[in-house]
């Protein structure tokens, strides 16, 4: 009975050991996860900063300007339909791989499948033809789709898939592939970080054609052409298609800003991406023109004040006001058009051109002061029709609706009662349970299913199980880390949850293997874990250093653990248990004491070994190496993989009106040409980051 006792005392804390580990890897994941996606937010602000404070020369400078980092929106509707053209395109007679034909049929489905399956890629013409369909089909749907469970036996709901195409071939083995009799809802986030995430984008648009009533999309945070800019989905389709890649990625652009905002089951669960606000309000989610948000990151601040510039300009007001902050607002880079003097009636030929220009220059001011995109389409779309029935409603500014689906596709519920700003993520909220509580009450709605965040376990109950987080990209951040999970709902809505691990390695083990599988699971995983956090610790050396010299007064080389978790903290802001993790990270002296010195030199030790360049060069890039591919490919207006002089040129007079550094044409040209290594009239992506690397060794 002792030895029993002993026993099961010894795996209890054995267990406990373990499950501490699995915590704290986890911790460490997402909050290097959540950082990066602050970094990217932060460096959209900045870019966004600088347009609203950049006045262009030249209408041809702003034009530019304009379609570098509004990409999606500068295309007219005939100007898509003209660059995307499948109809031109021909499939050779050496083309091996799957045919499409429309309207589509399961078989094609099948087909798609089972190529995919043995690594078979689309040809171009069939990726146009059928984005080209689903954005007509999209184009009709609401905002907020409904889904009964009358029509169907259940409905199943996916959460993230991230271009994990084995997961999603994981969920249709199990569960059945989409059917009259199975309806499925697929909560956004199907690109970025995986390495299929246009295989999963034409599936999931085959079946949404094939069965429009059974196949629902919410559109996700990631379903944004400048998160797309960041983790990895523009520049896998450019490489795997550098013909027609770039056609490609403008018709997906503009497919992803039709998705449905949200999905509705029975009238009473509500499917949506991230989560709420105190503020969400279902009914103006329904009316919103949602294509005209290409990307949510980006807010309307700029054109609403633009707009109110215009109308105090009508009203005989002056062109800058002061806001109450005491800030001017931007002014106007479009005042209304003063027709020029008027030729004499002699020349009729003159007269005619001079009052067509007139007309069309009023016209073309009337439709941006009243808001019109010229990319929007001429017909009408549900979402447009809804706005024309409901014409004597109240009327929303576009930061209003802006908001709205900033916030249903960011957010997060956090334990605590309230609404605060998400500053872990940088966008969207926290909502709390009496939020939850008043959203359900008001529109008679059972609980909320929203994904966003990865959970260990693919699922995740919180505010008294209110609100349920689906997540269904297993092995996320490393093979064994998490399981992911689908959810299905029957009439009585009772949700009944499947789990899965898509992974080869574990199903190819022995039985003696399996043993020891869970230990060596979490060994692998955390010494993935610590490998992202010390790559974190070393791009932070310099204000490491700083940090803990702040403690160091005598310079001995020595801080407590104290200081050094409040020192790591201050720099990485990660929230973490540094003290905790401190065994993983640095060793400590017989008294207690921790050197920092020498911590920091095996750090530097560890990343030059795999990067043989100087430490503070590596330093650096490491820290920059996000953000700079980001801002390589922003300034890669036609995602070509290389900068053009032009596309250079337009860019650093951005930069220097932000600095206030007077720069001459002559200037930009030589530091262009300078920054061209090899001569070819471009910039290609190691130029750039070796041009970073010339100034810091300057430096």
């Amino acid at each position: 009975f002792k030895a029993a006792v002993l026993i099961q005392r010894w795996y209890r804390r054995y267990v406990a050991r373990l499950e501490m580990r699995r915590r704290c890897t986890w911790r460490i994941f997402q909050s290097i996860e959540y950082a990066c996606e602050q970094d990217q937010i932060k460096l959209h602000n900045f870019f966004s900063y600088l347009m609203d404070h950049f006045t262009p020369s030249s209408s041809k400078e702003r034009d530019f300007i304009s379609r570098m980092f509004i990409s999606g929106e500068s295309f007219k509707e005939a100007e898509l339909e003209k660059y995307c053209d499948y109809e031109s395109m021909e499939v050779p007679d050496s083309y091996t791989g799957p045919h499409l034909s429309f309207p589509l049929l399961p078989d094609h489905a099948t087909a798609l499948l089972e190529a995919f399956k043995q690594k078979q890629q689309l040809h171009a013409r069939y990726v146009l033809n059928l984005l080209h369909e689903t954005r007509k089909h999209l184009k009709q749907l609401p905002n907020i789709s409904h889904v009964s469970t009358c029509y169907s036996e259940e409905v199943t709901v996916c959460g993230d898939l991230h271009g994990q195409l084995d997961d999603l071939f994981l969920i249709f083995y199990k569960n059945g592939l989409p059917s009259p009799s199975k309806s499925y809802v697929f909560n956004g986030d199907f690109v970025d970080r995986g390495k299929q995430s246009l295989e999963i984008l034409i599936i999931l648009f085959t079946f949404l054609l094939i069965y429009p009533k059974e196949v629902h999309l919410n559109r996700g945070n990631h379903e944004d052409h400048m998160v797309n800019l960041r983790y990895g989905f523009c520049a896998g389709l450019i490489a795997m298609s550098r013909v027609h890649g770039k056609k490609i990625l403008k018709m997906i652009q503009n497919v992803f800003c039709w998705l449905p905002l949200a999905t509705l089951i029975d009238q009473k669960v509500l499917v949506i991406h991230g989560g709420i606000s105190d503020t969400t309000d279902l009914d103006m989610l329904e009316k919103i023109q949602r294509n005209k948000f290409i990307s949510v990151l980006r807010g309307k601040k700029r054109k609403e004040s633009n707009r109110n510039v215009e109308i105090q300009e009508i009203n005989g007001e002056s062109k800058v006001e002061a806001d109450p902050a005491g800030n001017e607002a931007a002014p106007s880079l479009s005042p209304q058009p003063r027709p020029a003097q008027a030729p004499s009636m002699a020349n009729r030929l003159e007269f005619s051109r001079w009052v067509r220009q007139t007309v069309q220059e009023q016209i073309e001011w009337c439709r941006r002061l009243v808001d019109i995109s010229e990319s929007e389409e001429e017909e009408l779309t549900y979402s447009s029709v809804v706005s024309l029935t409901d014409l004597d409603g109240p009327c929303w500014t576009r930061q209003e609706e802006w908001k709205q689906i900033l916030d249903i596709l960011w957010s997060d519920p956090m334990p605590q009662e309230g609404c605060k700003v998400n500053t872990v993520r940088g966008g969207g909220c926290y909502f709390g349970p009496d939020v939850t509580r008043k959203i359900l009450e008001k529109y008679n709605l059972q609980f909320l299913i929203r994904s966003h965040e990865c959970k260990q376990e693919g699922y995740e109950f919180c505010h008294n199980r209110k609100v349920l987080t689906i997540f269904s990209a297993s092995n996320y951040y490393e093979i064994g880390s998490n399981r992911g999970a689908y959810v299905k709902l029957g009439p009585d809505l009772v949700p009944h949850f499947v789990q899965y691990q898509a992974n080869k390695t574990a199903h190819t083990l022995t039985m003696t293997q399996r043993q020891g599988f869970p230990v060596a699971l979490i060994s692998r995983v955390e010494e993935s874990a610590f490998r992202a956090l010390r790559e974190k610790l070393f791009a932070h050396t310099s204000a490491l250093i700083s940090a803990f010299k702040a403690y160091d007064k005598d310079n001995t080389g020595r801080i407590t653990l104290s200081n050094w978790a409040t020192a790591v903290e201050s720099v990485l802001h990660l929230g973490l248990p540094w003290r905790m993790l401190r065994p993983q990270l640095v060793r400590s002296t017989a008294d207690g004491m921790l050197e920092y010195k020498s911590w920091l030199d095996d750090l530097a030790m560890e990343q030059r070994s795999q990067e043989h360049i100087q430490s503070s060069l590596l330093e650096v890039i490491y820290r920059n190496r996000s953000n700079l591919e980001t801002i390589f490919r922003i300034i890669d207006r036609d995602h070509s993989g290389l900068i053009s002089f032009e596309e250079f040129h337009q860019t650093w007079k951005l930069f220097s009106s932000h600095m206030n550094i007077e720069l001459t044409d002559d200037s930009i040209n030589d530091l262009v040409r300078s920054i061209d290594f090899n001569k070819d009239g471009n910039i290609d992506f190691n130029e750039f980051l070796e041009a970073f690397r010339l100034v810091k060794q300057s430096q």
